[in-house]
């Protein structure tokens, strides 16, 4: 790889602080993008605005003071920590970090690439969906369109079944089992999108959340990993009918069925976020305990670990 070549991760983004003003500016771009909600706005922006926001910023502002990591959102601290990994990984390759929605924008890294002659784009969502990689893909060709970006530009649509990213996913399962203990059951949450998307849109995502779950299970099981393991979707919001099961209720009917013990991974977020680290390890673990639950552990997102880096250089090299 020449010197002329880049690399832009994209990840979703996150408030630049833990603030009401923070969170409310990016709940209203991230929540305000047709790909994301494509209720008509006329109907859509008040409701946002004067009831939907005010309500939900008091009631999560605490939930990201308690998980920020040295004075920003996990979801920026682990994107920007794996990619100076990649940078040090690969030193003829340009690496920069954008966000869909915040900082730092795709406007900025593109900025910083303008000597590159071929950009690859890695939107860091492992299966592809429209409200999440096509968001992506959109606005970065709006970009480039108008800042008459003359690169090479290749997308990387998703890795869902790429050999390299179900390995890191087993190695990181099997980790956590020799450090905890097997459980009894392991869940699969992967966030959920609303279920009209799949037919008014044609969006394959679920379809490619359950080959992962698919080829993860199979790798497990070459490996005598042997465990009941179920797939669920979380994040619900709103009143619309998502995509089911729903990881709270799988977990709490677990814990009433007389399971005790169980260890819950999140494929779909390449790293730790608000999420995994209080929707599911804060959340999910509090309402199975009540259940009647004992045990409960979240495996970690993969993150700026050696297995991520080694899975973007793969996905890189075969681009």
């Amino acid at each position: 790889m020449n010197q002329k070549e880049g690399l832009l991760l994209v990840n979703l983004g996150t408030p630049n602080a833990a603030t009401p003003k923070a969170i409310t500016q990016y709940l209203t771009e991230f929540l305000l993008d047709r790909h994301v909600v494509d209720l008509p706005k006329l109907l859509w922006y008040p409701l946002l605005k004067y009831r939907i926001i005010p309500k939900r910023v008091p009631y999560i502002i605490k939930h990201y003071q308690k998980i920020w990591i040295e004075g920003s959102s996990p979801l920026l601290h682990y994107s920007q920590l794996l990619c100076n990994k990649l940078q040090q990984r690969l030193p003829n390759v340009q690496c920069e970090l954008a966000m869909t929605y915040g900082e730092p924008s795709m406007q900025s890294a593109l900025n910083n690439l303008s000597s590159c002659t071929k950009i690859t784009v890695l939107p860091l969502f492992p299966q592809y969906s429209t409200t999440t990689t096509l968001a992506v893909i959109d606005k970065l060709n709006q970009l480039i369109t108008l800042n008459q970006i003359i690169a090479e530009i290749n997308y990387i649509r998703d890795y869902a079944d790429h050999p390299s990213y179900i390995n890191a996913l087993y190695l990181q399962i099997k980790q956590a089992f020799e450090d905890q203990g097997e459980p009894e059951m392991l869940v699969l949450s992967y966030h959920g999108i609303p279920e009209r998307y799949i037919h008014k849109r044609k969006d394959d995502y679920i379809k490619r959340c359950k080959l992962t779950t698919q080829l993860l299970i199979e790798k497990c099981q070459k490996n005598d990993i042997n465990l009941p393991i179920e797939m669920a979707y979380q994040s619900k919001f709103g009143k619309g009918k998502w995509v089911e099961p729903n990881t709270s209720d799988v977990l709490e009917q677990l814990a009433k069925q007389g399971i005790k013990n169980v260890n819950v991974i999140c494929p779909g977020f390449s790293v730790d976020c608000i999420e995994t680290l209080y929707e599911i390890d804060g959340e999910n673990r509090e309402l199975f305990f009540n259940a009647g639950g004992k045990t409960f552990y979240y495996i970690p997102a993969l993150n700026d670990t050696d297995l991520q880096v080694e899975l973007v250089v793969d996905l890189l090299v075969n681009n």
